[in-house]
């Protein structure tokens, strides 16, 4: 019988390369989705177009205790991914209350329903390098303190200790990744990096003439998704849960990146980069850097792309959008999101 495995997030970065991992593997794949994914497979499923015959998706709202107990009693899976989460990294407090309540309740209703009806359901919970925040040592790794200087960084602090307290209450097969930045060409036109790379591409192409950027000296630790995504596999099937940090242990510069993007397509990043004070986040005093030795020992993980490789990869995935017969409704302006 094939293990059946449920995901939220699934039609995120993450969630995709989870689900083609998984199916690769000989799980059965079910997904948690929003209706709107449903109602606009075309943008908001794009990441699953090439296995939405495959999967099985399930319309529910994580907020929602109720349509979660009933997707977890009519599957009865053996694993569940908990990738989705409400916003990326802000500093504004608009949205506190919102993302407070979303991540934290969405966690704790999946790992309180999953221990009424499917107690021996393995549990992954991911949660991110904005926990550390404000890091008191550089690199950082599963013993370092946190101080998160973020909402989505506090509420992921609380996520993590939900699933800590599952563990150590109840015996629960739980586990959390503390990921670093990872990038792929399914990355999201909100972040910094997939900004880059698509407005180098719209350069080329003679759409764009600049693009706007903030600090360029904010460096940052960046893995390959799909890499990080084998992490997550490779901990729910240790001896024994724990949590650990998944990280590339080096660290670049904003300009470094966009610098190398701009090179696979042999342009001068220098002379179409524009700094806008706007955009400027907050620096960190110590720089959020993983270390990930735990991993590689205990889980026998270890990065397959280089820096430069990730970035030559999210080019010429960026490139192919603009390949004859594609439908315009796949492009985005940077800045844009569907």
């Amino acid at each position: 019988m094939h293990p059946r495995a449920l995901i939220t997030g699934l039609a995120g970065q993450d969630g995709s390369y989870l689900a083609e991992l998984l199916l690769d593997k000989g799980y059965e794949v079910h997904g948690i989705v929003r209706r709107t994914s449903i109602e606009d497979t075309e943008h908001k499923l794009k990441n699953l177009h090439a296995i939405l015959d495959k999967i099985h998706m399930h319309v529910a709202s994580l907020d929602n205790v109720l349509s979660l107990v009933r997707i977890i009693r009519n599957i009865s899976p053996d694993e569940c991914y908990h990738l989705a989460a409400s916003s990326f990294v802000s500093y504004s407090f608009e949205d506190e209350i919102s993302i407070l309540g979303n991540n934290v309740n969405s966690t704790h209703y999946l790992l309180a329903a999953l221990r009424e009806f499917a107690p021996s359901c393995k549990f992954y919970f991911s949660g991110s390098s904005e926990m550390f925040g404000n890091a008191i040592n550089s690199p950082q790794d599963e013993n370092t303190p946190f101080n998160p200087r973020s909402i989505y960084g506090i509420s992921k602090v609380a996520g993590f200790q939900l699933v800590k307290n599952y563990r150590q209450q109840y015996g629960f097969f739980a586990c959390s990744g503390i990921l670093y930045n990872h990038e792929s060409q399914r990355r999201g036109y909100e972040f910094v990096t997939r900004k880059i790379v698509s407005s180098a591409v719209r350069i080329k192409f003679g759409l764009q003439e600049a693009v706007e950027l903030g600090n360029l000296e904010a460096r940052r630790d960046w893995g390959y998704a799909p890499d990080y995504v084998n992490a997550m596999w490779l901990m729910m099937h240790a001896d024994s849960p724990d949590d650990y940090v998944i990280a590339s242990g080096e660290t670049h510069s904003v300009k470094e990146f966009a610098e190398a993007a701009f090179a696979h397509l042999d342009l001068d990043f220098n002379k179409y980069a524009k700094i806008n004070l706007d955009l400027f986040r907050p620096t960190e005093n110590i720089v959020l850097r993983g270390n990930p030795s735990k991993a590689m020992s205990m889980l026998k993980w270890k990065p397959t792309k280089s820096f430069d490789d990730i970035i030559k990869e999210m080019v010429e995935g960026e490139i192919k959008l603009y390949e004859p017969g594609r439908k315009t409704s796949d492009l985005l302006t940077p800045g844009d999101s569907k």
